[in-house]
């Protein structure tokens, strides 16, 4: 995944994605292609690149742009892409190049592939990106069931030297996958009301190390973890030996950092929203053409907090270009101990929804209460479900149990996390985003996020948001916005799954 043609203003964004062409379930591995201006309307171009020969897969990996011409494929030009994937047989994965001339639109497979061969079936998912000080490539791949991320450098992406190896650190699970290496900037306060504005960010030299994996992870499944650190061209140093999983819910996998982005900028990433334990079997429809899909681009930073050094955060990308009025469609600033009830069958076509939540002057001591928000079904009853505990160990919950469109031994229905309140802004803050299957909540400026994924027998179409118990003097507000849905398109000749 990549950006062109400048920061986010107008400019092209690239992402190249698993496409099985043939079927909607995992296998007969492509790499497909969607271009989009703003990360939410999406036009699906042409499959990129093709499997050679029969039980070929074109898996994982990443695609840069080589302004440079340090490949050497491109002399009449300085956006070239060269992308770099594990070809994946029977025998061996491999890693291999191909280049494009027209933009990513189709690529050339280098004639002397493979650039990186160790004779492994396991070795996959190479994350490219460029290194400015030594002027040089750096490329993190999984040796998977070794539990080691190994780094390699190049100076023209065809030759690759290995350079060192993160061995063992955090969750183990069954494998590691897809690795990500990006410089990151280091947020000075989490709390105030707008933490990615510039003059908040306290230094831009760290790096963040991603790692999934599958199966094992806590809950089952897969999932991903962030490791901060330094990074001086050849080896990586975490801060720490703390395993910082980047989602408290099941359906949020291999997150993937755009390359283009400054590193004086928030990073922007997107994810899988599935798990592995049950991908293959969710329900889809003949008319969707597709089992799974993306989660919400993230703008992705760290920073320090209360018993929590270099967190890992996530929050939603802008999500103003979707909004379906200029200002809220329900809202309360006094709604301590009361609730809003708010019925979108008739005013969001869409059926997706966006509210955001602000819970103040919240006592440091013997504190009482919840807040609740629940979206459901006036048809048949189902509902998905959220809250927090404002007492105690400060826990947070999602309930999924109450969707019935989907039942799977591995589907687990209920996650929590622990989100203490800052003792500063005595605030507590919380966004939800819910699209007719896939809903994601941010706690706290972004510093807990969970991605839930629910299949319901019938459209949610009510929103009830509620709070009880409350000490005195805690004060919430909540305002709702409806959303247009996302805007993916099929170019001329291209046939959808």
């Amino acid at each position: 995944m990549f950006v062109r043609r400048g920061y986010m203003d107008k400019a092209r964004i690239d992402l190249f994605h698993a496409d099985n062409p043939s079927e909607n379930i995992a296998g007969n591995q492509h790499w497909g292609h969607a271009t989009s201006t703003d990360l939410y309307h999406w036009e699906n171009q042409a499959i990129a690149i093709f499997p050679g020969a029969e039980g070929e897969g074109i898996f994982s990996g990443s695609s840069v742009i080589d302004v440079n011409n340090t490949s050497g494929f491109f002399p009449n030009q300085t956006n070239g892409v060269v992308a770099m994937y594990t070809l994946n047989t029977a025998e061996e994965e491999t890693q291999e190049i191909a280049y494009s001339t027209d933009g990513g639109y189709t690529f050339t497979k280098y004639a002397n592939n493979p650039v990186i061969s160790i004779n492994s079936t396991q070795f996959r998912d190479p994350k490219v990106t460029w290194y400015p000080p030594a002027q040089q490539w750096v490329m993190a791949i999984a040796y998977a069931q070794e539990f080691v991320i190994g780094f390699y450098t190049s100076p023209n992406l065809r030759d690759w030297s290995h350079a060192s190896n993160f061995s063992r650190w955090g969750l183990l699970g069954l494998q590691y996958e897809c690795p990500n290496l990006v410089q990151i900037p280091m947020l000075s306060n989490i709390s105030v009301e707008n933490p990615l504005d510039p003059s908040n960010f306290a230094s831009t030299d760290m790096y963040v190390l991603t790692v999934s994996i599958n199966p094992g992870a806590p809950l089952g499944g897969s999932i991903t973890q962030a490791f901060p650190g330094t990074f001086n061209g050849t080896h990586f140093a975490p801060v720490d030996q703390v395993a910082r999983i980047t989602d408290f819910g099941k359906d949020n996998y291999a997150g993937q950092f755009f390359y283009g982005i400054p590193p004086t900028s928030p990073q922007i990433s997107i994810a899988w929203a599935s798990n592995w334990q049950y991908t293959q079997v969710v329900p889809t429809g003949d008319s969707e053409n597709f089992r799974s899909a993306m989660s919400l681009p993230r703008y992705n930073v760290l920073a320090n907090t209360t018993r929590g050094d270099y967190t890992f955060v996530s929050l939603p990308y802008d999500l103003s270009p979707l909004y379906t009025t200029t200002s809220p469609l329900a809202n309360s600033t006094s709604l301590a101990n009361a609730s809003l009830l708010y019925d979108y069958s008739r005013t969001v076509p869409s059926g997706a929804l966006t509210f955001n939540m602000t819970v103040t002057s919240i006592p440091a001591e013997n504190v009482t209460g919840t807040t609740n928000f629940t979206f459901m079904s006036s048809v048949t009853g189902e509902s998905i479900r959220g809250g927090f505990y404002l007492g105690g160990d400060t826990p947070f919950f999602i309930n999924r149990g109450y969707i019935r469109g989907f039942d799977n031994p591995f589907f687990t229905d209920k996650f929590s996390t622990n989100n203490l309140v800052s003792v500063d802004t005595q605030t507590f803050r919380l966004q939800v985003v819910i699209d007719r299957s896939i809903m994601e909540v941010f706690l706290d400026n972004g510093l807990r996020s969970a991605t839930t994924t629910f299949f319901a027998e019938g459209e949610l179409d009510t929103l009830i948001v509620s709070s009880a118990e409350l000490s005195p003097g805690i004060a919430v507000s909540v305002d709702v916005y409806g959303l247009n849905r996302y805007v993916v398109s099929y170019i001329v000749g291209r046939v959808p799954k």
